[in-house]
């Protein structure tokens, strides 16, 4: 294998970022591209699937570690917090934060090693690799960085598309391309992957075979980036695709998703690999201290992002996603340790003041202290859970949306079938035969059930501009120090500036974007 020496010295894409430090655990190791030799890599097809284990957790980490919560969970005002990222809050943001380098430099590190392996695989594996794990691996690498634009599309709007790592050394300088091409890049990449991935049934409870991608993994995310482009004929028949393949199904019982012990279920489409046991920073799940309170988990501090009093009042009455999404006094979680104790109680009199901020703090993906349940915590107390990209309820909440394509409501069956089948886990009451489903109860669906999982954000960017003005200009974003505030956001606060540092060295980020030359 040839090895290229590059220095990017004004590039926006930071390939180095897929030379960072590999760890030991499966899903979080990669092999290393600046000391191999041609004559001991590719040489098996162990070391080929390895190529891509980084993308499946450990790339992720600059991204997930904050800014994925405040991007996401505080934008969208499900959450609030008084650190990291609170200008985001009153729509703040400027482009010097490390909020916004973080995101662009990890999907644009995934980027660059997905290219390495389209480009460069098929000639660099020996001959004794087999053609299958090939042909898999490559379309791993298609799906993963259909992926990282997906994110930095809905993040930064129009963005470089980059195919050719070497000839963006040879000329850094390169201008964004236009939304519409970023998408149907995106959207080429998931029908490659969806033609050459594996072909399987998901394993029912947790296995470590559910980790890997597949092609109902490419056909799911096929159909959401179609709902995000109004393509409802194409979203209806992807999303139905995957339902009627059985490969998917919900976890009986929404506690379960979060569990460590439940990692990579039957729901899961995709998710991010972390272990505690790595011990190395960013290699494990941080939500446990970003969301966490610090009772729960042997850190420093905790909780820096707290549910909001809005996404608070969102959640029925009976709505067992409530407990399981954020806590409040009183609350008892039998599995859970916390201050040092299994059996978990939130008691208002021992804790009086943990609540302060708005009365609730997040669980979900807060496992508590290490148990057997959930694995060792590592220095920086992050553990071992898995957090969700894509589940099976959002595909069943896709295919809902696409029925009703655009319209304010539908007594169609297919659509409150799917709707449904979320109610009634979450214990709440289906839709009789007489009652449509409205398109606000469905996204008012989509909130509670995703709450805290970075997915709200998104779903108000693709609402009519108007609408989203008005949902969240009536969303209490203050804390309880504050009282009730209200902020109103402009149209070009749904697309966040450009890293400056990024736009420094590569000025064409100011430009406007030009059409992409299709291959």
């Amino acid at each position: 294998m040839k090895i290229y020496k590059i220095n990017f010295k004004s590039v926006a894409l930071c390939v180095l970022l897929t030379l960072s430090a590999s760890c030991s655990e499966d899903y979080l190791d990669r092999p290393t591209q600046d000391g191999y030799v041609s004559d001991n890599f590719y040489t098996s097809d162990e070391q080929v699937q390895r190529t891509t284990y980084g993308m499946y957790g450990r790339m992720w980490a600059p991204f997930f570690t904050k800014c994925f919560f405040a991007l996401s969970e505080m934008s969208s005002g499900n959450c609030w917090s008084n650190v990291d990222g609170n200008e985001v809050i009153q729509f703040k943001l400027t482009s010097d934060s490390y909020i916004l380098s973080d995101p662009w430099r990890s999907c644009f590190g995934v980027i660059a090693q997905s290219n390495d392996l389209i480009n460069n695989l098929n000639n660099n594996a020996k001959a004794g690799v087999s053609p299958d794990v090939i042909k898999n691996t490559i379309a791993e690498a298609h799906f993963f960085r259909a992926i990282s634009y997906f994110y930095l599309v809905r993040l930064f709007g129009p963005v470089p598309i980059i195919e050719d790592n070497l000839a963006l050394a040879k000329n850094p300088l390169v201008n964004n391309n236009r939304i519409e091409d970023v998408y149907k890049f995106i959207e080429n990449d998931l029908k490659y992957a969806a033609a050459n991935l594996k072909a399987k049934v998901r394993a029912r409870g947790a296995s470590s075979e559910n980790v890997f991608v597949s092609q109902g993994t490419a056909e799911a995310f096929l159909a959401k980036i179609y709902l995000y482009q109004k393509d409802y004929p194409n979203a209806k028949i992807m999303a139905e695709k995957v339902i009627n393949s059985g490969e998917f199904a919900l976890v009986p019982n929404y506690s379960d998703l979060f569990l460590t012990s439940k990692n990579n279920n039957e729901e899961s489409i995709y998710s991010w690999q972390w272990s505690g046991a790595v011990n190395e920073y960013q290699a494990g799940n941080p939500s446990n201290v970003q969301y966490g309170l610090e009772i729960l988990n042997n850190a420093s501090y905790g909780a820096v992002y707290v549910p909001s009093n809005d996404i608070q009042e969102a959640f029925e009455t009976g709505d067992v996603r409530r407990k399981e999404s954020y806590m409040i006094y009183g609350d008892i979680y039998p599995g859970m340790q916390g201050d040092g104790v299994v059996g978990f109680t939130l008691d208002k009199t021992k804790y009086p003041s943990v609540l302060d901020a708005t009365g609730a703090a997040v669980k979900k993906y807060v496992v508590g202290e290490a148990t057997g349940e959930t694995g060792p915590a590592d220095n920086w107390a992050s553990m071992s859970n898995c957090n969700y990209i894509m589940r099976y309820a959002d595909l069943l909440l896709i295919h809902a949306e696409a029925i009703m394509a655009g319209a304010e409501e539908t007594n169609n069956a297919a659509a409150k079938a799917s709707y449904n089948l979320v109610r009634k886990r979450a214990g709440l009451s289906e839709l009789d035969a007489n009652t449509p489903l409205t398109h606000t109860g469905l996204f008012h669906e989509r909130r509670v059930e995703f709450a805290f999982e970075g997915e709200y954000w998104y779903d108000l960017g693709r609402l009519p501009r108007a609408e989203a003005i008005d949902i969240i200009s009536k969303q209490d974003r203050g804390s309880d120090y504050e009282g009730v505030k209200h902020y109103t956001p402009v149209e070009t606060d749904f697309i966040f500036p450009k890293p400056a540092n990024d736009v420094r060295k590569n000025p064409k980020l100011k430009e406007a974007p030009v059409p992409y030359v299709f291959k």
